[in-house]
């Protein structure tokens, strides 16, 4: 959206409007029961309750989702806010996963954009079964093109050139290819978005490329990456001592302060390129 402001530039108040990035609630509901209100970005709703509900152990592939459709909901001058998304389950989900996914996972409360763990039901819901192992020594990153993703993601972030103030994410390849490019307030719903889209398209488990953050790496990022069989997480931020806990303990390779003249390895060395020696 555009907002009018007062720059101050060095030498006096100018008046002119800004670009500020989108903020906006959504409610998820799964089969009509409401699962979180989150707040994010608009765009790219469907990648992101796909990405959440993959996260969360409910979706294993796109075909566990029968229907998502947007439900009635108009602002005060009588448009549709598409800020209430409502999936449909295949009859083929087991009962049984869904319930045990969803104890963990309800929200009774509004989760800001920049947080993702706020609000489980207990430390215990976090440790999501991995679904994919990951590949073993695989891929390999030469540390040259590691240290130019971070460059790469931001050429790709239009909404981030208008705004400044959006994370983004997308999964890449070892040749520097990147691939579903989100942009989001929120670093994990960014993630979300990501995989959630490498899901519809059939491309989970996705063991032969990285997950991208702008962001530091939290606990949660490294979970997501693990549930969708990613064995590369690459961080232009900081990574946290749980996520670094986990990533070791899973055999993830994570990347942490990644930049053109550098980064740190945090644990699986072997899939950097000359960073075992």
């Amino acid at each position: 959206m555009r907002a009018p402001i007062r720059r101050w530039t060095g030498e006096t108040f100018v008046s002119r409007p800004d670009s500020v990035a989108g903020e906006e609630p959504l409610e998820l509901r799964v089969d009509g029961r409401q699962v979180t209100l989150t707040m994010r970005t608009p765009g790219h709703d469907l990648d992101l309750v796909h990405g959440f509900l993959h996260a969360e152990g409910v979706l294993v592939t796109a075909a566990d989702v029968s229907v998502a459709r947007y439900c009635d909901g108009v602002d005060d001058e009588g448009r549709q806010t598409y800020n209430v998304l409502d999936v449909s389950l295949s009859p083929e989900v087991p009962a049984e996963r869904v319930a045990d996914a969803l104890s963990g996972a309800v929200r009774g409360f509004t989760t800001t954009s920049s947080c993702g763990v706020c609000g489980k039901s207990g430390i215990e819901a976090l440790h999501v079964r991995m679904r994919h192992p990951l590949p073993v020594a695989a891929p390999v990153f030469d540390p040259r093109l590691l240290a130019r993703l971070p460059d790469l993601l931001r050429a790709r972030q239009q909404t981030f050139r208008r705004t400044g103030g959006l994370h983004a994410a997308a999964l890449a390849a070892p040749d520097g290819t990147l691939s579903h490019v989100r942009e989001d307030v929120g670093r994990h719903n960014a993630v979300d978005k990501v995989l959630g889209a490498a899901l519809r398209a059939g491309e989970l488990p996705a063991g032969g490329q990285a997950l991208l953050t702008s962001s530091r790496a939290s606990y949660e990022l490294v979970q997501k990456a693990l549930m969708a069989g990613i064995a590369v997480l690459v961080a232009v931020s900081a990574p946290s001592s749980l996520a670094v806990q986990l990533a070791a303990e899973s055999g993830m390779t994570l990347v942490g302060f990644t930049r053109a003249d550098g980064f740190n390895v945090y644990s699986a060395p072997e899939r950097v390129a000359g960073a075992a020696g």
